[in-house]
C-alpha cells in the first residue's frame, strides 16, 4: 500500500508513525513554514518534523489546488492518500487520484461536529463522550461516508489539549485498522444522516471573551475547551486576564454578574449568571501562567469590584 500522507499539526503524527511502521508512506503534505515566537522564526509545522525524521519527501503547497502540486501527487500514483488534520479541503482532482480513494480521521463521532475545531466545541457545549471517526472524503466539510469510529468519555475537568493528545493516539489506532480493511475489501462505507450534522466551526480569538451573564458550568467548560488556544480571556480595569483552570460552583451566592466575591489567600471568586466560579489558574497580560495565590501575592484585587468583557 502505497500512501501519500497529508496533515500539519502534533495530533497529526501519532498518525503518520503508525503508517510508516506499517506501510510505505511515499511523500508528505503539510502546511508552509509560519512565524512563530517573538522572533518571528519561520518553524516547520510538526508533521514536516516527523517526516524530515524518516527521510519522507515533503511538499508544503500553499494552496492544494496547485497543478504543479497536483501533477506531483499524480507522478507519485499513491493507493491511497490519507488527510489528518490539514487545514484545507482537497479538490476533486485530488480525491480521484488514488484507486482506494481518499480517508480522512476526524476528531468527532460524525455527523456530530463536521469543521476545524471538533474537540473544543465539544468540551465547550458540554458533551459527555466524543472519538474518531475514520471516512471517505468527498468535496464536502466532513461529510463522506463513515468507515469506523471509535469512542471515548470526555473526563471531568479535561482540557482541549489533553483530550486532543488521548484522540491523536486513538486516532492513530482507527486510521492502521481502517487501512488494513481497505486493503483486504472487508470494509463498507456508511453514508452520514444529513439531519444529525453539526458543525464546529474555526476558533476565533473573540471565541474566548467571558460573559459573565453565562452559568458557572458554562464558564468552566469554555475555559476548559479553549485551554491551549485561544485561550478564554476577562479583564480587570485595563488589564486582561487569561483564565486556564477554574473550578465551577452553583451554589447560590448574592452579587451581580462579573463581580469579584473573594480575593484573599482563601480564594478568587466571581460572580456569574448561575452561581459562580474561582479562579484556579490564570495568567495576566504578558505575563507566565500562574495560581491565584502567586498572582495576588503581588497584585491588589478589590472585593466588590468586576470583571468585565471590555478594557476599561
Amino acid at each position: 500500500m502505497h500512501i501519500f500522507f497529508v496533515g500539519t499539526p502534533e495530533f497529526a503524527v501519532p498518525s503518520l508513525r503508525a503508517l510508516i511502521a506499517r506501510s510505505e508512506v511515499v511523500a508528505v503534505a503539510t502546511q508552509p513554514d509560519r512565524p512563530k515566537g517573538r522572533g518571528e522564526v519561520p518553524t516547520p509545522p510538526p508533521i514536516k518534523q516527523a517526516a524530515d525524521t524518516h527521510g519522507i519527501p515533503v511538499y508544503q503547497p500553499q494552496k492544494v489546488r496547485n497543478p504543479d502540486f497536483i501533477r506531483e501527487v499524480e507522478r507519485l500514483h499513491p493507493d491511497l492518500i490519507v488527510v489528518v488534520a490539514f487545514g484545507q479541503i482537497l479538490p476533486k482532482i485530488l480525491l480521484a487520484i488514488p484507486r482506494y480513494g481518499c480517508i480522512n480521521v476526524h476528531a468527532s463521532l460524525l455527523p456530530l461536529y463536521r469543521g476545524a475545531a471538533p474537540i473544543p466545541w465539544a468540551i465547550i457545549r458540554g458533551e459527555s463522550e466524543t472519538g474518531v471517526t475514520t471516512m471517505l472524503m468527498d468535496e464536502g466539510m466532513d461529510t463522506g461516508p463513515i468507515l469506523l469510529q471509535s469512542r471515548v468519555e470526555i473526563l471531568p475537568r479535561e482540557t482541549s489539549g489533553q483530550l486532543s493528545e488521548r484522540l491523536s493516539k486513538l486516532g492513530a489506532e482507527l486510521l492502521v485498522e481502517t487501512v488494513d480493511h481497505i486493503a483486504n475489501g472487508t470494509l463498507t462505507a456508511i453514508p452520514q444522516n444529513k439531519e444529525a450534522g453539526t458543525s464546529a466551526p474555526l476558533l476565533k480569538k473573540d471565541t474566548g471573551l467571558i460573559d459573565w451573564s453565562r452559568g458557572a458550568l458554562e464558564l468552566e467548560r469554555l475555559v476548559r475547551g479553549l485551554d491551549p488556544s485561544p485561550g478564554a480571556f476577562t479583564f480587570y480595569r485595563e488589564n486582561r486576564w487569561r483564565l486556564w483552570s477554574v473550578e465551577a460552583l452553583e451554589t447560590e451566592r448574592t452579587g451581580k454578574p462579573g463581580e469579584i466575591l473573594r480575593a484573599d489567600e482563601g480564594g478568587l471568586e466571581v460572580m456569574t449568571g448561575k452561581g459562580y466560579i474561582r479562579i484556579e489558574v490564570m495568567q495576566p497580560e504578558s505575563r507566565r501562567r500562574m495560581s491565584y495565590r502567586e498572582f495576588l501575592a503581588g497584585h491588589r484585587v478589590e472585593k466588590g469590584s468586576s470583571l468585565v468583557s471590555v478594557r476599561g
